[in-house]
């Protein structure tokens, strides 16, 4: 057996960079971190070849004092924490202190700091964890870091790398959680010698959204804000028509730190379940804030991940906070009217706005001349052209003048942006604001709208407010059937309905186990279930709404959904799951007809619930167009 013996601090500090840095990105998220927590308010970073081979970073923040940058990459260094007592309340970002210590083991680092107090800067040099130089050097306030060849002395770590481009996808997803965490700090990104990243550092998130996003998602979003004391959040949550096939646009962040977490993305996707097809996952950009003796942020050495000694607490808190946003707006999608597509490979042509009426009226005048001309020239006395082509001067006329009319009122109603650093809430404040003037899906609303009748024994027509309605029979009916279920369960105002010959289930151990231990839960949703011996048991009672369909399929779903990482809170939305399967399943078909007074019965249903613009999978119950819309597709106006 070979001698034991202890490692030199080279080879050390090499195994412990491992721990933390795994690609450049890991480098750029420790550096910017610390810039951060230096009090910047403007940080650049730049790479090249995805960072592999050069990374600079550039801040404006406090620097580091002469006497004290030596030490700064030293292991478990750090001027975030004083003591054991500061790791349950520190609020800094990078703590550990061995980010520096990691950074300088496997490259080549040079740092140029200065403080505001001294005359001149420092300029330090570490290569491999081995101190090459130190002197004194003009510089700005601040840091600038500047790193070579990572991994340059351990061959078998940088072999691992992928390829420039997706390291450089790394480091760009990473500055834009970092911006979007961090607003109030202008944050560049360079990759190559361009430019891909620039926040304007106003401390607006939303700004950060549209600049990062763009203008589809900046204009659907729905702002969130709860404090329940202990716990709190504000940020942004996406209207269910922006959901995406990943979890890539699932931002969130505590205590300013980007973190995973599986217990608040189930929160948030659970809240999400009613509002957006199976597989499709939601736009979120939440900040929140907990008490630091409540976290753990030191379960991984990337302080990605982080336990919760209340967990159920921040799971309702979560969900509460994005279901009771998704709640409040009416939800009803809107009819766009498509644009024509433009030929490819076409020369772009100038054509002149409505409001140039020197061009229109030029192109009249040759018209009507051309008539002249035809009509002389064929001898015809009939001034029928004649008179369409002054008409249609006329028309152009009062076009010209309604356009200079709206254009004149739109300018005076918008403010006056700043060209250089935009303040785009304004403007999506204003396209944010719902279109309808007043909601369909209100008692009011009942006394006024007008069923105009039924297409495709499947889809009915509604005319309220200039808008019209296209409803959804059956996914409106699933909705109304689910509801009805979920608050069944919580009023216990269930009756149910008795089966001859009654289910038998023949259950595994567990099963039966799970099934007895949530026993409770399936009484209240209207089940009545008994042991029939063993670990078999007899369905002999559903909830009557599911009567016609209740089967031994379903009932083992809703068993097999159910397992020991669930807690008692948690098992009923799982249940719920399975309920609005099978609601789904007994709800009226398409290409059914329905009469006048079902359908007034059934929107007047849809009235009473929580969320009546989804269907129990996401797909809307209800969609709408306007009048002006239409109005548009059969060119009445312009």
């Amino acid at each position: 057996m070979p001698n034991i013996q202890v490692l030199d601090q080279i080879t050390i500090d090499k195994i412990a960079a491992g721990e933390v840095i795994e690609r450049p990105a890991s480098i750029v998220k420790e550096l910017v971190e610390n810039a951060i927590d230096a009090n910047a308010t403007a940080v650049t970073v730049e790479i090249k070849e995805g960072g592999i081979s050069f990374i600079r970073i550039t801040d404006n923040g406090c620097g580091i004092p002469k006497e004290e940058v030596s030490l700064a990459f030293l292991r478990h260094s750090t001027s975030k924490i004083r003591s054991e007592k500061d790791l349950a309340t520190v609020s800094s970002l990078g703590f550990r202190g061995e980010a520096l210590s990691s950074i300088s083991a496997i490259a080549q680092v040079e740092v140029i700091t200065k403080t505001k107090e001294n005359d001149f800067g420092v300029k330090y040099t570490i290569e491999g964890g081995v101190e090459k130089s130190i002197e004194e050097v003009g510089a700005p306030d601040g840091t600038t870091f500047l790193v070579h060849q990572i991994f340059y002395n351990t061959p078998a770590r940088r072999k691992f790398l992928k390829t420039p481009m997706t390291e450089a996808s790394h480091v760009n997803e990473l500055m834009v959680r970092l911006a979007l965490s961090h607003p109030e700090v202008s944050i560049q990104f360079i990759n190559n010698g361009q430019s891909k990243l620039h926040t304007a550092g106003n401390g607006k998130v939303k700004d950060v959204i549209y600049h990062v996003f763009g203008r589809e998602i900046a204009n659907n979003l729905l702002e969130v804000n709860r404090d329940e004391g202990k716990m709190r959040v504000s940020g942004y949550i996406g209207k269910p028509l922006i959901s995406r096939g990943n979890r890539n646009y699932e931002n969130y962040y505590i205590n300013g730190r980007y973190v995973k977490s599986n217990i608040i993305a189930k929160a948030i996707e659970d809240a999400y379940k009613d509002f957006t097809m199976q597989h499709k996952y939601p736009f979120t950009v939440l900040h929140f804030w907990l008490d630091g003796n409540d976290i753990d942020v030191n379960v991984h050495p990337t302080k990605m991940e982080l336990r919760f000694s209340h967990r159920q607490e921040v799971y309702d808190f979560v969900y509460r906070a994005v279901k009771e946003t998704l709640i409040e707006p009416e939800l009803i999608p809107r009819v766009e009217i498509s644009k024509p597509t433009e030929e490819k490979n076409v020369p772009e042509k100038k054509v002149p706005e409505v409001h140039d009426e020197a061009y229109f009226m030029k192109k009249m005048r040759e018209r009507v001349q051309s008539y002249h001309r035809q009509a002389s020239q064929a001898e015809v006395k009939d001034t029928t052209e004649l008179h369409r082509g002054n008409l249609q001067i006329d028309r152009i006329k009062e076009a010209v003048t309604y356009n200079k009319n709206r254009e004149r009122e739109e300018r005076s109603a918008q403010p006056v942006m700043q060209p250089a650093q935009p303040d785009m809430s304004q403007e999506m404040k204003a396209e944010q604001l719902n279109f309808f003037e007043e909601k369909l899906l209100t008692k009011k609303a009942v006394q006024e709208y007008k069923l105009i009748g039924q297409v495709f024994d499947t889809y009915w027509l509604v005319e309220f407010q200039e808008q019209l309605y296209i409803i959804d029979q059956h996914a409106a009916h699933e909705r109304v059937l689910y509801e009805k279920t979920l608050h069944g369960m919580k009023d216990r105002t269930f009756t149910s309905q008795y089966l001859s010959p009654p289910i038998i289930l023949n259950l595994s151990m567990q099963e039966a186990r799970l099934l007895t231990e949530h026993m409770d839960l399936f009484s209240k949703i209207g089940f009545e279930i008994e042991n029939f011996g063993g670990d078999s048991f007899a369905v002999r009672a559903v909830p009557d709404n599911l009567f016609s369909i209740a089967k031994k399929e379903l009932l083992m779903e809703m068993l097999d959904n159910l397992s020991d990482d669930i807690t008692s809170a948690e098992a009923p939305d799982l249940i719920g799951e399975k309920i609005a399967a099978m609601s789904c399943k007994a709800a009226v078909k398409g290409n059914a007809k329905l009469s006048s007074a079902e359908v007034n019965a059934l929107i007047g249903e849809l009235l009473e619930l929580e969320n009546p613009y989804h269907c129990p999978h996401g797909r809307p119950t209800i969609i709408a167009m306007t009048k002006r819309e239409l109005e548009k597709k059969f060119k009445r106006i312009v």
